[in-house]
């Protein structure tokens, strides 16, 4: 079976569940087992149908789940030799969240799709697994996802972030200021006014990029700087620059990013009171 944990999901011991409740509490164990930094898995929430080998519908809710990067992950167990496999399909899976607090922000999720394959995987040991199944040209998945969060919370993230690693470096951010504007419905901006001290230095750094989602959906990245009108500060930020100006106009084609199966129709990128991002396949 697959090593990659999003491939592969622990379902305990063979046979497979012909019972949707069953088939539900196995995968909510899994999650909380296999998921990575969920702090608090007690909303964790999971209802299933199951028809055969097919399941008709798998609906997660993660509302008031607490996800935080500093739970360690359990480690996976050994390859298991195969002894019987079995294909699958989910109807449809269905993944909520209103909200679900990742690193101190509150997102709203809300995701779905259709026609999931997968295979039921029995080892020799007696195990249980779903193994995810690419899906091909001929096998679409058709679905829509929408994230959602305060844009406040969303910046004052950053802020965290910026600051963790400003200390790494031994530097001090004594303010960072991160405006976030909405360019079009495809499109946004960030400016970012950095004061930072590192012993006697004190000075001001300032950056900003801009990404644009075209209708051929290929993520363009534009207008990208970072500055100081602090000379010292300025040559401390000589590596740095090169670096991040080596972005201007590069170009990310987001459907190529997909398996072949997965085809991206629309993407929608929104920057106001909430950050919002929206994806359809089909």
């Amino acid at each position: 079976m697959s090593d990659d944990a999003f491939d592969v999901i622990s379902l305990g011991a063979a046979p497979r569940p012909d019972d949707g409740a069953e088939l539900a509490r196995r995968v909510r164990q899994a999650l909380v087992e296999q998921a990575a930094g969920i702090t608090d898995a007690s909303a964790v929430r999971v209802e299933a149908t199951v028809d055969g080998a097919a399941v008709p519908t798998l609906d997660v809710d993660l509302t008031g789940v607490v996800v935080s990067g500093t739970r360690k992950v359990p480690p996976r167990p050994g390859p298991v030799s195969v002894r019987a496999r079995e294909a699958g399909i989910v109807g449809r899976l269905r993944v909520d969240a209103h909200p679900v607090t990742v690193e101190g922000v509150r997102v709203d999720v809300q995701a779905e799709a259709e026609n999931v394959s997968f295979s039921w995987v029995e080892g020799v040991d007696g195990s249980l697994a779903a193994e995810l199944v690419e899906p091909t040209q001929d096998d679409r998945v058709v679905g829509h996802v929408r994230v959602a969060a305060s844009r406040d919370e969303v910046v004052a993230a950053v802020q965290r972030v910026a600051a963790d690693l400003a200390k790494a470096q031994g530097v001090t951010l004594s303010r960072l200021d991160v405006d976030l504007v909405s360019r079009g419905p495809r499109a946004a901006s960030v400016a970012v006014r950095a004061q930072i001290r590192k012993g006697f230095l004190s000075a001001t750094a300032e950056g900003g990029a801009t990404a644009t989602v075209g209708t051929d959906l290929v993520l363009t990245v534009s207008d990208v700087s970072v500055t100081s009108g602090n000379p010292l500060v300025a040559g401390m930020l000589a590596v740095a620059r090169g670096r991040i100006q080596a972005y201007e106009g590069r170009r990310i084609d987001l459907g190529a990013q997909l398996p072949p199966g997965v085809r991206l129709v629309d993407v929608g990128l929104d920057v106001g009171d909430e950050v919002v991002l929206t994806a359809r396949t089909g």
